[in-house]
């Protein structure tokens, strides 16, 4: 059987237009480029090309933002360029997301992640994922760890999941659960793109964050 392909295809180059929101939370915190650059393992040059949304950041890189940063995920999907209110947004019910209404963030190396909430949701990350060929969560040498579990459905295409020293390959209909705090990490396996349902819960009880 032949899979289908994902209905839509974001353009890899495409700004994520996160980078006013992450340069806010980081002045209102006092930090500069170089100290923020420094607790998550990067050059100042390349958070001051995020935050002018020069440079899209890697999932790994975005997650340690919003980590240090104390953020909500959630506060980063939104099409308005404001800074970021003092209170978090709650999910509403019942709310209706249509398909050409997604809030959306793409990533480094091909990677586009959509909301399918309507709203920031501090319990829960429901997400549309979308993995181009070639693209990654992180390099091979520096997978990811955050809080919370994380449960995928891959929809179409094939999806590498490495967890600690354990890899799996996904393919349509596959589902996976883990335990984030587990090193990790994702990528597309083979030339088409993948085309994914991921949640994620529990993110905020990530220890190393006083508030993600």
């Amino acid at each position: 059987m032949e899979e289908s392909a994902p209905t839509h295809l974001p353009a890899a180059d495409e700004p994520s237009h996160i980078g006013p929101r992450l340069r806010a939370q980081r002045e209102r915190l006092g930090l500069s480029l170089r100290e923020l650059a420094r607790r998550i393992g990067v050059s100042a040059s390349l958070i001051s090309q995020i935050e002018r949304d020069k440079v899209n950041p890697s999932v790994s890189t975005l997650y340690a933002l919003v980590r240090e940063l104390r953020l909500g995920m959630g506060e980063l999907f939104s099409t308005e360029s404001a800074p970021l209110a003092s209170s978090r947004s709650e999910l509403q019910a019942p709310a209706r997301v249509t398909a050409d209404g997604r809030a959306t963030i793409n990533l480094a190396s091909g990677v586009t992640w959509e909301r399918l909430t309507a709203g920031g949701d501090p319990s829960v990350e429901f997400l549309r994922v979308v993995y181009n060929p070639g693209s990654e969560s992180c390099p091979e040498d520096s997978l990811a760890r955050h809080g919370g579990k994380e449960y995928g459905y891959v929809m179409s295409g094939r999806l590498g999941v490495q967890i600690t020293f354990d890899r799996y390959d996904l393919g349509p209909g596959d589902s996976i659960s883990f335990d984030s705090s587990s090193p990790h990490r994702l990528w597309t396996l083979g030339n088409q793109p993948v085309e994914a349902i991921w949640v994620v819960v529990g993110r905020q009880s990530d220890s190393r964050v006083a508030s993600a």
